[in-house]
């Protein structure tokens, strides 16, 4: 193809594929199907690798990330980020009423606005086109978060028809969906990762990401709900909001425009029920006076503007009583105490449950069955107990003692110091991990058999089809044992055997990842895929040399020590050996550039500004040279970047190891 087809082309697709996005993200109104979508970013990542000079600065290929951060720069705010004065009280709400009709008369409007429970953000746009995303921060300067913001597919990277302002800034914020959450939340459990408190705190540590790929991964939303520009075209906050949505923005629907104070408290009690019923967390509603002309007459003081206020809905409780307290057990054998209560409403749904966390939260409640409870479901998705009434608790009462057993297969718990949770270790005898290890096994991050599904796995298992991920495997060969299962026929049992057969071509780092072992998340999987190259220099690996990997820690590195040292964990991974699946990466061939370093041994650690770790280790196998994975005296030189581990830095210096930079490393090429 010439280069003046393929400029065309990628202008071309570049367009649609915006359009397209505009239209599922922004208007909620999809008129191409998802298949189609991929088949066209794929088609235009092709073009932008093979004509890397055409690539758009915006191309929504840019969505995906792939820009490591190495840190946030600080920015000064054009226009400071003031926090909102708030109130619980709606005779605050009068009062502040009453102090604008003071100041300005009684001619003026509100507009009413959901207060999103989410993440500031201040964006800049030059000429239609994001420039930068920058945090609220102190207020007065934030973080330059551009980068993993431009993942957010809600966000335009160039605005669409004309006549917006050629530089504004406009504020929104950033969420997450509840659904996403639960979902993302309950991912992070199953790799033996801390559950987020929140949606607001997960989208949060999501924006301060160093890796925008992995902040593109985490379905981020935004709703923009203020502008910013000199000398600006609009009389009203109302009328700017109107003009923004036409410019590609996305702005939340449930916004009025309000002639008085009642129609504000109308409002709010519309969304003290309603608010239930969004996909996203509010926590209040932001009042503000409409006409700018009146907000400059009102001003500010130090800390907030006059003009506008925020009321603050309370956290829903109620009181219910404990009947049962019960024990469920996680893929991973966490063992999770849950408060089973009298049925009660509670924020527009019926709680029956709640979390209790762990053995430490049940101490600290001192929560017992029979207890009369507070429930509270706030900011947390799950209700959870704030505390117990004592006035009414029975008198015959007993405390609490956690469970010392499994409650699914009887064998005794086990505590790892230093850890909240307590442990089942029978992972191959106890049948919910079992079933969440196979339900991992095949979900879409690891092996993707979509034709067996969590329901398919629990239908096997129960039918003695399935004991184990290795039995997966077997089944090509019980077509007729599946097809006399309720639900399954013929064409169902096909796509099954199909979809296992498929599942063989998978790369040994979602192997790794699907075999479950605590810790080892997608990430890490596939650093220890990269570094080790093949299951069997994994399996040999010391604790030093899987520490040696970078962002391998103790904790990650013991447990795959311990996975490894369980004979029937050993068995599993010879039983898929044998069936064919992928326990190694395919390497790619060096082509030496010269034997200038030849003999010599090398170990990277830290970070770099001006490259990749693999770019380093290729650059010196290139020339000759050899990578170790840990630090001994057989090391020649450690190449050392910022926030290398004190301990590497001690042992190198102990061993007189040369200690090297990156621009080192080069001088030693040249």
């Amino acid at each position: 193809m010439q280069q003046q087809e393929a400029q065309k082309l990628i202008a071309d697709l570049t367009a649609e594929l915006n359009q397209h996005n505009y239209n599922y993200y922004v208007l909620a109104q999809p008129t191409i199907s998802d298949y189609d979508f991929d088949q066209k970013l794929k088609q235009l990542e092709a073009l932008e690798k093979q004509f890397p000079e055409l690539q758009d600065p915006d191309s929504p290929s840019l969505k995906v990330g792939g820009e490591i951060t190495k840190s946030f720069k600080t920015v000064k705010h054009k226009y400071p980020m003031l926090s909102l004065g708030n109130t619980y009280s709606e005779q605050d709400l009068i009062d502040f009423d009453n102090r604008i009709r003071k100041a300005i008369g009684d001619n003026f409007e509100y507009v009413c606005e959901l207060k999103f429970d989410g993440l500031s953000m201040s964006l800049t746009y030059q000429n239609g086109k994001l420039v930068q995303a920058v945090t609220r921060g102190d207020g007065s300067k934030g973080d330059d978060v551009t980068t993993n913001v431009k993942t957010i597919k809600t966000i335009p990277h160039q605005l669409k028809g004309n006549g917006f302002p050629a530089e504004f800034e406009i504020r929104g914020e950033v969420f997450m969906h509840l659904k996403a959450f639960e979902k993302l939340n309950a991912e992070r459990e199953e790799n033996g990762e801390q559950p987020f408190a929140n949606p607001r705190n997960f989208a949060s540590g999501t924006i301060k990401m160093q890796d925008s790929a992995e902040v593109a991964k985490r379905p981020l939303d935004c709703f923009l709900y203020f502008l910013y520009v000199e000398n600006s075209p609009y009389k009203t906050h109302w009328e700017s909001l109107q003009a923004v949505k036409q410019w590609g923005f996305k702005v939340s629907e449930h916004s009025k425009l309000c002639s008085n104070i009642q129609e504000v408290l109308d409002f709010i009690h519309y969304f003290e029920s309603e608010r239930f019923k969004l996909s996203f967390d509010i926590d209040g509603i932001v009042i503000k006076v409409n006409n700018y002309a009146q907000q400059q007459e009102l001003g500010f003081t130090a800390k907030s503007p006059r003009w506008a206020i925020s009321y603050k809905y309370k956290a829903q409780e109620v009181e219910t009583e404990l009947v049962a307290i019960t024990y469920q057990v996680g893929r991973t054998g966490a063992v999770t105490p849950v408060a089973n209560l009298k049925p009660v409403q509670l924020a527009g749904t019926t709680v029956k449950r709640a979390t209790l966390h762990n053995a430490n939260e049940i101490e600290r409640l001192d929560v017992r069955e029979g207890d009369t409870v507070l429930v509270e479901k706030g900011g947390e998705i799950i209700p959870k107990i704030i505390k117990v009434n004592l006035d009414k608790r029975p008198a015959n009462s007993q405390p609490t003692i956690f469970t010392k057993t499994c409650p699914e297969c009887n064998a005794e718990l086990e505590r790892t110091e230093g850890e909240a949770a307590w442990y089942c270790p029978n992972d191959t005898g106890c049948p919910p991990q079992i079933i969440g290890k196979m339900q991992h096994f095949t979900g879409r991050k690891a092996m993707n058999i979509d034709s067996l599904g969590d329901e398919t796995i629990v239908q096997l298992f129960n039918a003695e089809l399935l004991h184990n991920i290795s039995d997966i495997y077997a089944l090509k060969d019980k077509k007729a044992e599946l097809l006399s299962l309720e639900r399954m026929g013929e064409k169902s049992a096909n796509n099954l055997i199909d979809g296992i057969e498929a599942s063989k071509q998978m790369p040994f780092e979602k192997v790794l990842f699907g075999l479950g072992i605590r810790y080892v998340g997608e990430t890490v999987a596939k650093k220890l895929a990269q570094h080790f190259k093949n299951i069997d220099n994994l399996i040999a690996a010391s604790a030093d040399e899987l520490v040696a990997v970078n962002e391998i820690g103790i904790r990650i590195a013991e447990s795959v020590l311990a996975y490894f040292a369980v004979p029937e964990h050993r068995l599993l991974i010879e039983q898929l050996k044998a069936d064919g699946l992928q326990f190694e990466i395919e390497e790619k061939e060096v082509v030496m550039a010269s034997n200038k370093l030849e003999g010599k041994t090398f170990l990277i650690s830290g970070v770099f500004e001006n490259f990749s770790r693999d770019e380093l280790k290729d650059l010196i196998e290139a020339n000759g040279g050899k990578m170790l994975s840990s630090i001994s005296a057989k090391l020649n030189f450690l190449v050392a970047g910022d926030n290398m581990g004190p301990a590497k830095l001690q042992k190198a210096t102990d061993l007189n190891v040369p200690i090297i930079s990156d621009t080192d490393l080069l001088a030693m090429l040249s």
